[in-house]
């Protein structure tokens, strides 16, 4: 298998396919192709990919109720690719669980970029019956099924730009140690290992980009991440590399960060978790 992985491509056009085929193979990943929604989805199951590239208009049903199915079983990293440029069906991507959204036409060179940043970041999925039993542990005190972890000493808040203090809510990172969670804040709990979330004990499904942005917001507490922070942390770069963040890099932050807010049952306007601070960026709200 190549040192890159899996990569599965869903389109029906035979040139583009191909086409995305070739600039993925260039990238180092031994890659599949498929030709309509159907079989996609199949070639996830057998294949087992580590990302996922779909056109949205597919022949039998589209590469949205696509992402939805391969999201029941594979955290694949999924781009939508799309012609259209309505902005509903960008929200209905990201909202079936893509990663991003890619409108054509694009340069392979983008598309690559997309994909090396995506891939600094945690390849993880927790499973529903997974958040439960981590919630029901760590509400009870007790460790999962397993050996027993001894408790972490309590260790240094984890680094950001801001400090999340701890009159401010989340308390000092535990990862690790699977019966503590690292933060909390306002019956909101994370816990970075297993990537979990709840509210009040309650397991909150969030999609990756979600859980890290949160996790972001949760770890520099009242400091404020500007667009261009955030999307610098999701790729895993350093806050002043002065790369380079694009228009469409910010509106698809905002879209993360409002079904973020949905999951959360927050309101923007009068925010429990997520604060705007209005021509600056984000933050946690007091």
């Amino acid at each position: 298998m190549s040192k890159r992985g899996r990569a599965v491509i869903v389109d029906d056009d035979n040139d583009a396919r191909e086409t995305l085929m070739t600039v993925l193979r260039q990238a180092g990943f031994e890659v599949h192709g498929a030709f309509s929604g159907s079989e996609g989805v199949e070639a996830v199951r057998e294949h087992n990919p580590e990302i996922v590239i779909m056109e949205v208009d597919l022949p039998d049903f589209d590469g949205i109720e696509a992402s939805r199915r391969i999201r029941t079983f594979s955290d694949a990293y999924v781009i939508m690719v799309t012609g259209l440029t309505d902005e509903a069906d960008t929200l209905m991507g990201f909202e079936a669980g893509a990663d991003d959204v890619l409108a054509k036409p694009f340069r392979p060179r983008e598309l690559r970029a997309r994909i090396a940043a995506m891939f600094r970041r945690p390849r993880t999925m927790t499973s529903a019956a997974d958040l439960k039993n981590t919630c029901k542990d760590a509400n009870t005190g007790r460790s999962p099924a397993g050996p027993a972890s001894p408790t972490d000493p309590a260790g240094p808040a984890s680094p950001g730009r801001g400090t999340a203090q701890e009159s401010f809510g989340p308390r000092t990172p535990r990862t690790g140690n699977p019966d503590r969670w690292d933060f909390e804040y306002k019956g909101l709990t994370l816990h970075e290992a297993s990537r979990s979330a709840a509210i009040n004990g309650v397991p909150v499904e969030l999609t990756r980009t979600q859980f890290d942005l949160l996790l972001i917001l949760v770890k520099n507490g009242r400091a404020v991440q500007s667009k261009t922070d955030l999307a610098q942390q999701l790729r895993k770069e350093s806050y002043d590399t002065g790369s380079y963040v694009s228009t469409q890099e910010q509106r698809t932050l905002e879209v993360h960060l409002g079904y973020l807010r949905k999951k959360l049952g927050d309101n923007s306007r009068a925010p429990r978790w997520v604060e705007t601070v209005r021509g600056v960026g984000y933050r946690m709200a007091l």
